[in-house]
């Protein structure tokens, strides 16, 4: 049996999986520290003999962890370990604090929410001239320039707008959730299980990379975290008390934070309804979800009140943005078929039904299986993400501490008299074949969606005819003309990009000829590039793609281009 938190009364020697467990999280440090003293040691000296003292730290304590012999001592270092990784992460957000896209909007909407103008709808394209900051470019043609979260993080980023003129604000109200949410969690897990909380939040480093970044869904995290922790026992006996009263709050207060806790909510509240259902029959199971909900929409609408009555249409278009924006595809999902492998798709939306129908249908196969998959209920959300046309792994790797949090606290055991429906088709004699046949049904529409959206073809064909080439040097591109045909039978309006890696290039120009290009209808257009000029990059095996995306309907026709630096 695992020591109960807080439990320091067992002298004897720990187990060996609990040694290995601290010397990995010791060891997890170590990844990106070099870099943080690197910028430390050129600049702030002072903060560069702080990450030599935390390197220190990590060798003495990985010595300690294999020779310590009582699991009081081991207990200590895990708390060493913890404070050495907060001491990292601070001195990272001290170095880097100005924060990307997700911070400057952030600040910006609690300057706005302070000086009493409205934070939704309201474009801010001034934040990301010059600065470097990476946009996030729409299917139209255009770039996302207004605030599109849930207003959580402006309310807390306002105390702190003292900070600085960047994204620093929102980027330390990020930060210290972060710590704060691994605190949490370190304290939860039982005493053996802590290093891993350490390890999960702050070890590998790319969670405080993203609160450095300034992305609300980490103050999500930090919020889900004690939710997650033995969730199963909400609601326990039929009464809420006041730790469910606590966590519901907290599930209110994450989903006012970022869109993604939404997405593992009915996952929680259908497990918690089958856990109860098991234990106290239907009534008493649903009284306990709905008074869970009641104070998590409560919290949710205290938190929306204000934009709700001051800006009620722009906040609801706001906190849908992410979902309605129509940002260009991007990710390490089934997209990438459409993106690298093939030249492009005329049914781009499919790769949203299908990311829809695949989330509502992982849902039901939870609610049906929940005995066996309950303390998957963490995780399975995600899978959704892999077929949408947005599925870079952020979506993944946001939440996974919470799969730690549910793996340790949410076994099995817990679920073992849940309720799950089984109607009559699935309790005959052929129950198995029915189960399989069943659940093959329930992803049929989502492979189908997701089989349209790979299919698709591209409805441009497009061919370089014409380069402009700088005076001064034959490798920098001045402006491009370009054959257009128009293979399909609706009129589509391109925007058009040169690409040399992953990801987006900003559009170019159009210079001359028609922005609309009739059903089968052929037409030239000049281009320029964003900024002027086009470097062709140095290395030959360098996979240049020019690409053209439409908003009405959703498309993508691309090619791959051969750009030589010297004219001819």
């Amino acid at each position: 049996m695992s020591a109960a938190p807080g439990d320091l009364t067992d002298l004897g020697a720990p187990a060996p999986w609990h040694r290995v467990l601290t010397l990995l999280s010791d060891i997890g440090l170590f990844i990106g520290t070099r870099s943080i003293w690197a910028q430390a040691a050129t600049h702030h000296l002072a903060m560069a003999a702080l990450i030599s003292v935390c390197y220190v730290s990590i060798l003495v304590t990985g010595v300690l962890t294999l020779t310590v012999r009582r699991t009081r001592s081991l207990a200590r270092l895990d708390l060493l370990v913890l404070v050495t990784a907060v001491t990292l992460a601070l001195c990272a957000w001290a170095l880097n604090h100005n924060g990307g896209d997700e911070g400057v909007l952030t600040t910006q909407a609690a300057k706005e929410l302070v000086a009493g103008h409205t934070v939704y709808g309201q474009p801010w394209p001034w934040l990301f001239h010059g600065t470097g900051i990476a946009l996030t470019p729409t299917i139209g043609g255009g770039y996302d320039y207004t605030y599109g979260y849930p207003p959580l993080a402006p309310l807390l980023t306002v105390p702190l707008l003292w900070l600085g003129h960047s994204g620093a604000p929102a980027t330390a109200v990020c930060t210290g959730a972060l710590i704060a949410g691994t605190i949490t969690l370190w304290r939860m897990l039982p005493l053996p299980w802590r290093s891993a909380a350490t390890l999960a939040c702050l070890g590998f480093g790319f969670l405080p990379t993203y609160a450095r970044v300034g992305y609300p869904a980490i103050i999500g995290l930090a919020l889900l975290i004690p939710v997650v922790v033995r969730w199963p026992r909400i609601g326990a006996g039929g009464r809420l008390g006041a730790a469910g009263v606590a966590r519901a709050a907290c599930l209110g207060a994450a989903c006012a934070a970022q869109q993604l806790p939404w997405f593992v909510t009915p996952f929680l509240l259908a497990g918690i309804y089958a856990v109860r259902r098991g234990e106290l029959g239907g009534r008493a199971a649903a009284l306990v979800v709905l008074r869970t909900v009641g104070v998590a929409v409560t919290v949710w609408l205290l938190i929306n009140m204000y934009f709700i009555v001051s800006e009620p249409g722009r906040w609801l278009g706001g906190i849908a943005l992410p979902l309605t924006q129509g940002a260009v595809v991007h990710g390490q999902g089934l997209v990438d078929v459409t993106l690298y492998f093939t030249n492009g798709s005329d049914r781009i939306d499919w790769y949203s039904h299908a990311s829809m129908l695949l989330a509502a249908a992982l849902l039901a196969l939870f609610v049906m299986f929940v005995r066996r998959l309950g303390p998957a209920a963490t995780v399975l959300p995600w899978l959704a993400f892999f077929l949408a046309t947005r599925s870079q792994d952020g979506y993944y790797l946001l939440m996974t501490p919470l799969w730690l949090a549910a793996a340790v606290t949410a076994p099995l055991s817990e679920f073992g008299h849940a309720w799950q429906p089984r109607p009559a088709f699935l309790t005959g004699p052929r129950r198995r074949p029915v189960l399989v046949a069943t659940v093959v049904l329930l992803f049929v529409p989502a492979l189908v969606s997701a089989g349209l959206a790979v299919s698709g073809r591209p409805p441009l064909r497009m061919e370089i005819t014409t380069l402009r080439r700088a005076k001064q040097s034959a490798a920098v591109v001045r402006a491009m003309t370009l054959k257009v045909v128009n293979t399909g039978s609706v009129p589509l309006t391109p925007h058009y990009t040169l690409t040399t890696g992953q990801g987006m290039s900003k559009y170019w120009l159009l210079v001359r000829g028609p922005a609309t290009i009739p059903p089968h209808g052929t037409a030239s257009v000049e281009l320029q590039p964003p900024n002027g000029r086009f470097g062709i990059p140095t290395k030959p095996s360098t996979r240049i793609r020019l690409r053209a995306f439409t908003a009405d309907p959703q498309t993508l026709s691309s090619k791959d281009v051969k750009l030589r630096r010297t004219a001819g």
